[in-house]
């Protein structure tokens, strides 16, 4: 995939990101390889995995940050209380630590490392890492107020995170053991994700404090201590920055961005089974074998390469060429019926909890709702299905929802007969005319154009919105995930893609104050009910609260979903242990089980 993730890994990912609506009351058996069996023997071989975007950062949690290579480069790299498999089941990882659910009433979580959890330096991971990454993922200390472009008027914020701080924020200061192996978390409300917490939240997945500390002077000791004796933020009341956790959290936003590798190695510390080697800038990153590593999770292969390869065509071709094991590209067109093609590879297809939209901002000019509304009338979703999807899902479909996708069968189905959506079921370059009146908006339009689904969709919607008298203004461009919070766009087309799992998309894609909040929606309805469904413990009320959502969203025309997208992976032979996932991990999710049956050429 490409772009961006839902944070919270209940987050979504900007790809591209889909959408889930799984609650789980706790983790469930292993789905895969897991913690008692012995480690496999490791070949010195490796395996070739093509991705379509270039990793940008060592923190996968910031808005810049974002983007699925980041998050699956994090994978990799790092390790956490649990997993994900391809049943979108929550799987525990207790060579790395456990989490124990000891109260209902109030809420608390005890999660306790193993002692084989350890950073690549030989550093253990202690408590002192899970706190930053409570402290950055909670927004506990943050008293800013915040104009309608995302800019601090009063106050401080601290950790500027990709996702929502749901969940995280109605917990206290946490308790820790005087080992530091344990960390207690005391919910003030019920939380019905809080099994996902150091999960999917890579806002508060651990980077290594140690590094940290290095980097800015800011001891262990002085940061718990300031934590400890900060009060919780009010932006009613802002107070003078605490400048310990301020230093911390400037390097914590920014610290870890990059453009090459570098001459640091701490800034790219691994606590998972791979450390990254070398990097060739806009060609490939290499990761070898973790030496440190002592989890459940060591693969049987010793280096696993990352090759960009942006262009979904060119990722087949790679993969007829021998110079990739596996693909999972963008599928658009002709893909499927290349990859049929070619004798030697195994072809895994299906629904991917993911899907390509249009946003409009909600900013400048484009605050008049008649625009948005008229911008929404020319968008030509059937055709671009038509173009884009059909040829690898003949049965595929415009998607009309912004809070499901159709493969989520019945509430689908429930929100489409309410939400709305049936306004814009063709194009209607008159009633765009109409509700112009004579005006000529200019509409900057910012898409990916490394990416054939995003240029071919950007060129059906030009002919369009030119037709019903918008200016449009091309502004395609490599960088675009950056750009998402600017404010050099009216109309940005991409993708979200989700973990499958928990139900933080609504708060970091909607609310008023979600981290991924790029078009400047601000509904107060809409932020209530984000609120709500972080504290519902039945499915049937998470649904209707998702439906209403979806009904608000359309009603202030807040743009257009288009498709569901279809997902393809593919692998040579040689390569054996891959099964599709419909996530934003994609084909990785279970890099450890993965082997090879000769080394690479």
């Amino acid at each position: 995939m490409s772009d961006k993730t839902w944070r919270k890994r209940a987050l979504v990912v900007a790809a591209g990101v889909g959408v889930s609506a799984v609650v789980l009351a706790g983790c469930t058996s292993p789905g895969g390889t897991d913690g008692g069996e012995a480690a496999p023997e490791v070949v010195d071989t490796q395996i070739i995995l093509a991705e379509t975007n270039e990793t940008t950062s060592f923190n996968a949690a910031t808005p810049q940050s974002n983007l699925d290579i980041n998050g699956k480069l994090w994978y990799a790299t790092h390790e956490t209380f649990a997993y994900i498999n391809d049943q979108m089941e929550v799987v525990p990882n207790e060579s790395f630590g456990t989490m124990e659910k000891t109260s209902d009433d109030p809420l608390t979580v005890k999660y306790t490392l193993s002692d084989n959890a350890q950073w690549s330096d030989g550093t253990p991971v202690t408590t002192d890492d899970l706190l930053l990454g409570w402290a950055s993922g909670s927004g506990y200390y943050d008293d800013a107020t915040l104009d309608e472009e995302g800019a601090v008027t009063a106050g401080t914020q601290y950790f500027t995170i990709a996702g929502s701080t749901s969940g995280l924020e109605d917990t206290e200061v946490p308790e820790v053991s005087d080992d530091k192996k344990s960390l207690t978390l005391i919910y003030d409300t019920p939380y019905v994700d809080w099994n996902l917490q150091w999960l999917l939240d890579q806002d508060a997945n651990p980077v290594p404090f140690h590094v940290i500390a290095e980097q800015t002077g800011v001891t262990a000791e002085d940061f718990v201590a300031a934590l400890q004796e900060t009060p919780r933020g009010n932006p009613d009341a802002p107070a003078e920055p605490n400048e310990t956790i301020k230093t911390v959290a400037d390097f914590w936003n920014t610290g870890f961005d990059v453009t090459s590798l570098p001459d640091d190695e701490s800034l790219y510390l691994s606590n998972g089974p791979f450390i990254v080697d070398s990097w060739e800038p806009t060609q490939s990153m290499t990761l070898k074998a973790n030496e440190n590593y002592k989890g459940d999770h060591k693969p049987a292969y010793s280096t696993l390469v990352f090759r960009f390869v942006g262009d979904s065509q060119a990722q087949v071709t790679a993969l007829q060429n021998g110079e990739v094991d596996i693909i999972n590209p963008q599928a658009g067109g002709d893909t499927l019926q290349l990859l049929e093609s070619i004798e030697g590879i195994q072809i895994l297809t299906g629904p991917q909890l993911s899907y390509d939209h249009v946003d409009l901002s909600h900013k400048g000019e484009w605050a008049d709702p008649a625009i948005r509304e008229a911008f929404m009338k020319i968008i030509p979703r059937q055709q671009i299905v038509d173009t884009v999807v059909k040829p690898i899902n003949p049965d595929a479909t415009v998607l009309n929802s912004q809070t499901y996708v159709t493969s989520q069968t019945e509430p689908y189905e429930k929100t489409i007969q309410t939400n709305g959506s049936d306004a814009y079921t063709d194009v209607d370059i008159e009633g765009a005319k109409e509700l112009l009146a004579g005006r000529t908006p200019t509409a900057r339009i910012l898409y990916n154009i490394n990416n054939p689904n995003r240029v071919a969709a950007f060129e059906a919607i030009q002919a369009t919105a030119t037709e019903a008298g918008f200016v449009v203004e091309d502004i395609g461009r490599e960088d675009w995930s950056a750009q998402l919070e600017s404010d050099i766009y009216d109309v940005s087309i991409f993708g979200w893609i989700s973990p499958g799992v928990g139900n933080e998309d609504i708060p970091q894609i909607f609310a008023s104050d979600g981290g991924s909040n790029f078009t400047g929606v601000s509904i107060p309805e809409v932020d209530e009910l984000a609120a709500q469904i972080q504290q519902m413990t039945d499915p049937a009320d998470v649904e209707e609260a998702r439906i209403q959502v979806d009904q608000l969203l359309f009603e202030d025309y807040y743009g257009l979903p288009i498709f569901q997208s279809p997902g393809v992976e593919a692998h040579t032979d040689r390569i054996s242990g891959v099964t599709f996932m419909a996530n934003q991990t994609g084909p990785i999710w279970n890099f450890w089980e993965w082997t090879a049956e000769d080394a690479a050429e």
